[in-house]
């Protein structure tokens, strides 16, 4: 007579087993495995970034050594503060945290999706947030809907709305009696097409040097980044990653079949759409503080993922992975020729040559 464990129970007594061994760190109810090659990559991934801030707030039209950097950020000199706190500072901090959250978002996404190229750029959330944004700006200045202070608010908010509706939309579209992947990823391409369309409608209405405005924010430039670009997603980062981390038992769950998933006694459709509204909040407050950084959600967790060998995209190594990126695209834009470009076209190259790569490697499995 065998015995059978609900699913829970079956979940409970193994993390129980992983603990005892030492390979699982428990807080209260909650309990992660350890993993010490997720760990050493996260360190020397963090490691990397603090490389790279160094060298973002060093290197510029005025090179600033490094120690007199560390004494300005510490406060023991004051003599570059205005270029170092000022001017590359928040430059860099919206880098990170944008980068980070697109990735992390990117890596909901292709887990829940099942699909290395999912992500939100492709499932029409960052051309929702865009629309919404680029309606601040094009709009608020020409036709006084949105000015004064209420515009710094608006373009955050109007952002997540797009975002939400587009991905709200996008899953209405693809919804059978049930979501599958393929058919979601269709819908959102056809929905980010509409949206792009609609955001360059509205440029042609607004005034030249509001759509001006406009049109550097689409590109991804980080050059004029203040920090209250950097507050809203710093708020989302705070409050949503941590909830995608707790999520990641679910996540791993959502990474196998639907018959699998079902059988363990998961409630399908409601953990694929919690986890995809984290997604999309993620991915949307990363696209109102930078704009559209390309391909930042599509790569990045699948570098992620070879990085650490894991059965699905980490999302904390994938966040890390997108604030690396996203600071040493900026590296490049600012300092690889004499004009400083947006940073989203240095990812966008970089993003296209690895969307490549994948095509050619997915070719060749199907014809081994």
């Amino acid at each position: 007579m065998t015995s059978t464990l609900a699913p829970d129970d079956a979940r409970q007594r193994a993390d129980d087993r992983l603990a005892r061994r030492g390979r699982a760190v428990r807080m209260g109810p909650v309990s992660f495995p350890l993993r010490p090659r997720l760990v050493a990559v996260g360190l020397l991934t963090a490691l990397v970034l603090f490389v790279l801030v160094v060298l973002n707030l060093s290197v510029g039209s005025t090179f600033i050594p490094p120690d007199r950097v560390w004494a300005n950020v510490v406060g023991t000199s004051y003599d570059d503060y205005f270029t170092i706190w000022r001017v590359r500072m928040p430059r860099v901090v919206v880098g990170m945290l944008a980068g980070a959250a697109l990735a992390a978002a990117g890596a909901i996404t292709q887990t829940i999706m099942r699909n290395p190229l999912a992500s939100p750029d492709l499932l029409g959330v960052t051309h929702g947030a865009s629309a919404g944004v680029v309606g601040v700006m094009a709009f608020g200045g020409s036709y006084g809907i949105i000015s004064g202070p209420l515009a710094d608010i608006g373009v955050p908010a109007l952002a997540l709305t797009g975002g939400l509706a587009a991905g709200a939309l996008c899953y209405g579209l693809a919804w059978r009696g049930g979501i599958d992947g393929f058919r979601l990823l269709l819908v959102g391409v056809g929905v980010s097409t509409v949206l792009m369309n609609l955001t360059l409608w509205m440029l042609t209405l607004g005034d030249v040097s509001d759509t001006g405005r406009a049109m550097v924010w689409i590109a991804g430039s980080l050059a004029m980044s203040t920090w209250q670009d950097a507050l809203p997603v710093t708020v989302a980062l705070v409050l949503v990653l941590p909830l995608a981390l707790v999520a990641a038992r679910t996540l791993d769950v959502l990474s196998y079949s639907d018959e699998v998933v079902r059988s363990l006694g998961v409630r399908l459709e409601l953990a694929r759409t919690t986890t995809l509204v984290l997604a999309v909040l993620l991915a949307a407050f990363g696209t109102s503080a930078a704009g559209p950084i390309l391909f930042v959600s599509l790569a990045c967790p699948q570098i992620a993922l070879r990085l650490a060998r894991t059965s699905r995209p980490p999302v904390l190594l994938s966040a890390l992975v997108g604030a690396v990126l996203t600071c040493a695209a900026d590296l490049l834009a600012r300092n690889l020729i004499s004009v400083q470009l947006p940073v989203g076209i240095v990812t966008g190259c970089l993003g296209a040559l690895y969307l490549i790569y994948l095509l050619v490697r997915g070719n060749r499995k199907v014809q081994a």
